[in-house]
């Protein structure tokens, strides 16, 4: 059984707790007097801080340690935050990141300048990095002086902390760095020799705390392991403090008291942070604490890949079971193929279930790369965000990430306007980019539009016709000539940019989302804006599908994209030479042969079928000879010799071992969609 690497836990732990300060100085950005938003950047800070200092992480903790002491700062009322300091300690935030990935690398002196452009947003004078972290506030500023508090403190950790990488001498360091305190550790809980697991912690500590800070430093210090621990935190006088009995070895267990039973001033109260963060009661049995931690776990990405490649060879062997029992008269042989088809339908739905991530998780990248282009061009940009709870495979999810961050440039660099020329347009000065997502069967569209100015179609044929794209002159659909943007080297700009200019980044869009068998569309309104919309499966590794059969091979057509199937009878093909529509429900729809397209050189069948599929809005017949059932099909990557084959997007194999073709749905309804177009203007 392997473990996993606590220094690889602590970096996924510190990506995380630096997406969430990243968040937090976003959404501070906007209310800059919000104060729950200071504390909830400033107990990131402190945690990232901490954690970094346990892992041996020495560059990070101390220089996250200026950064935290700049929001205590300003949590405390000694500084205002400002946009300044928003955007030091986002540049600040970057190189943590450096830090954590790298942390033995030649970071240059990146940490002087940011901690200079730091202490210009908070008005001090320059500190340079320290050689280890220095939790007191006072390594930036000097505190006004406060009265002496004297604190007795309580408190037990969970039996695994050490393994989860939570160090408490860490924790004692830190309390004595508030004031003179004196540690006495209760060792009675430690089991026998032969019963004592070494990673396990067994030991718990009272402290008498001497210091002139209040009551949220000593919270601070337990912010990031307060949630799992037993901790008591009363006021004490001095007298009772000088007089503290040392701890027996046979002692009971320091009693867990209630946040209320220590007096608290009202200036106390007042700098107390929101209650989810206020020591409380904590009599929870050690069985429940822990069940609580097991209700998330991490599990590495390449493990669900494996376990999914496990269920898809389990669906093709349950295939080849269900073809075998069907032709054979056991009924315990049919039984059993049935329990093991309903065994593994529901095992794959829970697999599929497992890979979901929500679109949030890909939207909330793009606040600060929003953050940044409006800085870096001058523009007023709104990032509106809609559908978050939007769910796509994982592995969807890990591709869109570059293609949607050209498209989100592109739309502020060539749509959005300036200020000025906005508002002389009869705009708001604010341009709006917009984020969002939705579910159309088994597709996801995500779309990026704005309020810009829309594309230009004769700077667009322009180009295409002076870089060769098209002839001159050459009749083009309004789709087709706005597909051209997606051409290799394609680009509209003037001149080139850290923004745009090379015409790559198009191009890219274009090719991954192809990779994922998808399709993209455009719609742009002169002087209103344009909208990029990306057409996904909503999975790559499974699906349901409809098998059926043209000539003599079998085919499969993804079922979230069936509306239903009609007969065509061999009469009514043969009348519809000529026009491939058929009437369904007051509307005509256009159908293709396949048996015409795939080119079989076989006679069709007495009585064929026509499968309706649609994308969106739009619908198209596929006539077929034979629909033999629903079938799981377990998608696999065509060779690289069929890349140019649009028609089909992968393959799967059956229940005896034959292969069989996956049609492209996107490119079905299209080429129908072109061919009723030709038919209305030969008509």
């Amino acid at each position: 059984m392997t473990t996993l690497d606590p220094v690889a836990v602590f970096r996924t732990e510190a990506a995380e707790c630096l997406e969430a300060i990243e968040a937090g100085l976003l959404d501070l950005t906007h209310q800059l007097d919000n104060k729950d938003l200071v504390d909830a950047v400033f107990r990131g800070l402190h945690t990232l801080k901490g954690s970094g200092a346990m892992f041996g992480f020495e560059a990070l903790a101390a220089f996250t340690h200026h950064c935290e002491t700049a929001f205590d700062r300003v949590r405390k009322g000694e500084v205002a935050a400002t946009s300044e300091l928003v955007a030091a300690v986002l540049a600040a935030q970057d190189h943590m990141r450096a830090l954590v990935d790298q942390p033995d690398a030649d970071h240059g002196n990146t940490g002087h300048k940011l901690l200079a452009q730091l202490q210009a947003a908070v008005g001090g004078k320059e500190a340079a990095p320290a050689a280890v972290p220095t939790p007191a506030p006072a390594a930036v500023c000097e505190a006004p002086a406060k009265k002496t508090n004297n604190w007795r403190i309580r408190f037990s950790l969970p039996a695994n902390s050490m393994a989860n990488g939570t160090n408490p001498l860490g924790l004692l360091d830190e309390l004595r760095d508030l004031g003179e305190c004196s540690v006495r550790a209760n060792s009675s809980a430690i089991p026998p020799l032969d019963a004592l697991t070494p990673t396990e912690l067994h030991i718990s500590w009272e402290v008498t705390l001497t210091s002139e800070q209040d009551r949220s430093a000593i919270d601070d210090v337990f912010i990031f392991v307060l949630d799992d621990m037993e901790l008591s935190v009363e006021e004490i006088d001095a007298s009772a403090a000088a007089t503290a009995a040392p701890v027996e070895g046979k002692a009971a267990p320091a009693p867990v008291a209630a946040a209320s039973a220590a007096p608290v001033s009202p200036t106390t109260v007042a700098e107390f942070r929101p209650v989810e963060a206020v020591p409380v009661k904590r009599e929870v049995p050690a069985a429940v604490s822990q069940a609580k931690a097991a209700e998330n776990v991490r599990v590495p990405a390449e493990r669900l890949d494996e376990l999914m490649d496990r269920v898809g060879e389990l669906v093709i062997a349950q295939s080849r079971l269900s073809q075998l029992a069907s032709a054979s008269t056991d009924i315990a042989l049919r039984s059993v193929s049935e329990e093991i088809e309903r065994l593994s339908g529901e095992l794959r739905d829970t697999m599929m279930v497992l890979r979901m991530v929500p679109v949030a998780t890909l939207f909330s990248r793009f606040r600060r790369l929003v953050h940044d282009l409006a800085r870096e061009t001058g523009k007023v940009i709104e990032l509106v965000t809609e559908g978050e709870s939007t769910e796509v495979d994982k592995t969807v999810i890990e591709r869109l990430a570059d293609p949607l961050v050209h498209l989100v440039r592109n739309s502020i660099d060539h749509g959005l306007e300036t200020p000025a020329d906005r508002l002389a347009s009869g705009k708001t000065e604010a341009g709006t980019v917009t984020l969002s997502a939705r579910q159309a069967g088994g597709e996801v569209i995500i779309s990026i539009k704005d309020d810009g100015r829309g594309i230009n179609r004769e700077r667009v044929r322009a180009k295409a016709e002076s870089s060769g794209l098209i002839q001159p002159g050459q009749p083009l659909s309004d789709s087709e000539l706005l597909q051209l943007i997606f051409a290799p080297g394609f680009s509209t700009a003037a001149a080139i940019t850290n923004l745009s200019g090379r015409g790559v980044g198009m191009d890219v869009v274009k090719k991954t989302v192809e990779a994922l068998r998808g399709a993209i569309d455009i719609v742009s309104v002169p002087g209103q804006g344009s909208e990029v919309s990306l057409r996904i499966p909503l999975t790559l590794a499974i699906i349901d599908g409809l098998l059926v059969r043209v000539g003599s091979g079998r085919y499969v057509i993804p079922l979230s994209a069936v509306e239903e199937c009609l007969e065509l009878s061999l009469e009514e093909d043969l009348r519809s030479r000529g026009r491939s529509f058929i009437s369904l429900r007051d509307s005509l729809v256009p159908f293709l042969r396949l048996r015409d397209l795939f080119r079989t050189g076989t006679k069709p069948d007495v009585h064929q079928k026509v499968v309706v599929i649609s994308t969106g809005t739009e619908r198209v017949g596929l006539v077929v000879d034979q629909i033999i059932g629903d079938h799981q099909t377990v998608i696999k990557s065509m060779s690289k010799l069929h890349n140019n084959v649009a028609t089909f997007s992968g393959a799967t194999i059956l229940g005896d071992g034959s292969v069989a073709l996956i049609l492209d749905v996107g490119h079905l309804v299209t080429a129908g969609q072109q061919q009723e177009a030709q038919l209305r203007v030969a008509g």
